[in-house]
């Protein structure tokens, strides 16, 4: 078993990369936006606001001034969850602060083999591997440093990108479905 450590103890990364720092989302819901506001919400129609001034966008957006870059894949359903359509419908926030946010079929992510798990990858060196049990509630994370796995992260952060769409598109789409 891997040794698992609080996920306070890596965002101190989030503040210190350099360049680049990708995240992988692969699954169909996380239990700290079921427990939000916001998703009690979108659940009864009511759109998601963009929040500027939120920590993570205003570190996105100071990233974004130094040239470093935040980008995320988010793997989808066909139909999307309401998880994954309400982590959809706030993508916009993140964008408008600088991130770049795209969406891959389930079907394609499992065509190109990548991982069933989410990471984040910092600086093409820095593999944080998270690990979400099976009410979806993140239970630790795990510090990779292992030069393989990181390349085996980085070729799934190339792949996933190459074939990703952005987020607003399939939004759009599956939001004129509904």
């Amino acid at each position: 078993m891997p040794t698992l450590i609080p996920f306070t103890e890596i965002t101190h990364l989030f503040a210190e990369f350099e360049r680049t720092a990708f995240r992988l989302e692969t699954r169909r819901g996380y239990a700290s936006d079921r427990a939000g506001a916001r998703f009690q919400a979108f659940m009864r129609g009511v759109d998601p606001q963009p929040e500027p001034e939120h920590p993570w966008n205003v570190n996105v957006r100071e990233k974004a001034e130094q040239g470093a870059r935040f980008s995320r894949v988010r793997i989808v359903d066909e139909p999307p969850t309401d998880g994954q359509r309400f982590l959809m419908a706030t993508a916009a926030g993140g964008i408008a602060a600088g991130e770049d946010i795209c969406v891959l079929p389930r079907a394609e992510a499992e065509e190109l083999g990548l991982p069933e798990c989410d990471f984040w990858l910092f600086d093409s060196r820095i593999l944080v591997r998270m690990h979400i049990d099976e009410s979806d509630t993140t239970t630790g994370v795990e510090l990779v440093d292992d030069p393989a796995e990181v390349l085996a992260a980085c070729r799934a952060r190339d792949a996933a990108l190459a074939a990703a769409r952005p987020s607003a598109e399939v939004w759009a789409r599956v939001r004129s479905s509904v």
